[in-house]
């Protein structure tokens, strides 16, 4: 075999493997952890959960967000609405919020912080033995909190819980494509990832935190790109133990333009990178072995983004400038029938997502019919995205706060049937 033979090779048959790892590991998770559950935990005692919610100009969500904690099930939260420095109104959005409602309490912050330092601080306000952060967007399914804190009342090792993120705007191709991405492939990863023993993140959708567990590893990382995925390192470098919890719904908005969703996969690659650099010290401690596996996939899925898109930009050379007997050689990874193998293994692996997650969106299937654009056109997208945030993330500059702006939130909103419950 010659080089282009095993660039060719590796293009097709890393995702496809991964593809099975993640639809067996997937469906051994639903058939040992989900098939037989209850409506909601019946816990033992109800602690106290302090709810944080960064904000930055979100006077369009900030509402129905606060408005869906309130409206929960569980007993005994607080709610603790960090307003970073917005220009618009959602700073008189959540003050009249507060003057409503006892558990809400607002964090003014005068200038622009950045999300890390601004639950930071609203950590430093907090009273609850839980700690949940949720994106400004998102609203809470009715029983969430419980299934969260089950974790933490249950399990004393149990240092952070990652909930289900369910997109709930799908008025475009990208939005339906981005459905079909967090239950076929971000939810599968995150079964798989949880039967080994280690997952790479939370979703900073929705995500719990125990108290003890935040203090031991010194809160968040303020120079952190994306202070999800450090976190989530931070705590399994710490031995705290890191769930997945399918039951703890959190309707989100996505992306609908483009520029939105570059800047977010171009947010997510570069911290990626930076979580990699800052922690490669887990190489030096065997203890640390059980990360090893997350830190090679990512570096494989890196490879794998680079290789893919140098293949696509030489072959579309070498078909210009008629060059057949290169393009003989490499092949092209999409129109040959090796794309189509893929394809058909992505339909299969949506098919997997769907019955395993059908039961939590009762209008997933309807995503089925988009699903074939995610291989085609979807990776050529977050392979450009890697091409550029990897050398941000390589010579990124630690102790420099990160900041934000609020993110695309989408065009039209769908409301689910399921927040209702």
């Amino acid at each position: 075999m010659n080089i282009f033979d095993w660039i060719g090779a590796y293009i097709f048959y890393y995702p496809l493997v991964m593809s099975l790892v993640w639809m067996i590991g997937g469906l051994f998770f639903h058939f040992r952890k989900e098939r037989q559950q209850a409506e909601f935990p019946t816990l033992p005692r109800y602690p106290l959960i302090s709810v944080l919610i960064p904000a930055r100009n979100e006077e369009a969500h900030i509402q129905e967000t606060v408005e869906a904690i309130l409206g929960t099930a569980y007993p005994n939260y607080e709610v603790i609405v960090v307003n970073d420095a917005s220009g618009d109104t959602t700073g008189e959005i959540v003050r009249a919020l507060a003057e409503r409602h006892e558990q809400v309490r607002v964090l003014e912050l005068t200038t622009n912080m950045g999300k890390a330092n601004g639950l930071n601080f609203a950590f430093l306000m907090s009273r609850g033995e839980i700690v949940v952060t949720i994106d400004a967007d998102c609203l809470l399914d009715y029983h969430a909190l419980h299934w969260i804190a089950w974790h933490f009342v249950t399990f004393p090792r149990v240092g952070a819980v990652t909930g289900n993120p369910r997109v709930r705007n799908r008025t475009s191709l990208l939005a339906q494509i981005q459905t079909a991405e967090y239950s076929s492939v971000i939810g599968l990863i995150k079964r798989t990832q949880r039967l080994l023993g280690k997952v790479l993140t939370v979703s900073g959708v929705i995500a719990g935190w125990r108290r003890e567990a935040l203090i031991d590893v010194g809160l968040w990382s303020s120079d952190m790109v994306t202070d999800d995925i450090d976190m989530t390192w931070k705590m399994e470098k710490r031995f705290w133990d890191v769930r997945y919890e399918t039951r703890a719904l959190g309707w989100m908005l996505v992306p609908e333009t483009l520029t939105g969703l570059w800047r977010q996969r171009c947010r997510w690659s570069q911290g990626g990178v930076e979580v990699l650099r800052r922690h490669a010290d887990v190489w030096k401690d065997w203890r640390q072995r059980r990360i090893w596996p997350l830190y090679l996939d990512y570096i494989l899925s890196i490879s794998w983004a680079y290789l893919f898109l140098l293949s696509m930009l030489f072959w579309a050379y070498c078909f210009l400038t008629g060059n057949w007997h290169a393009i003989a050689q490499l092949g092209n990874p999409i129109v040959q029938w090796n794309g189509s193998v893929i394809a058909l293994v992505c339909l299969l692996q949506f098919a997997v997502s769907l019955f395993i997650d059908g039961k939590y969106d009762q209008r997933l299937w309807l995503t089925y019919f988009w699903v074939i654009w995610y291989p085609i056109v979807y990776w050529l997208f977050n392979a450009f995205t890697l091409l550029l945030a990897v050398p941000k993330g390589l010579i990124k500059k630690f102790g420099q706060t990160a900041v934000w702006i609020s993110p695309d939130r989408g065009l039209k909103v769908v409301e689910p049937d399921e927040k209702k419950a």
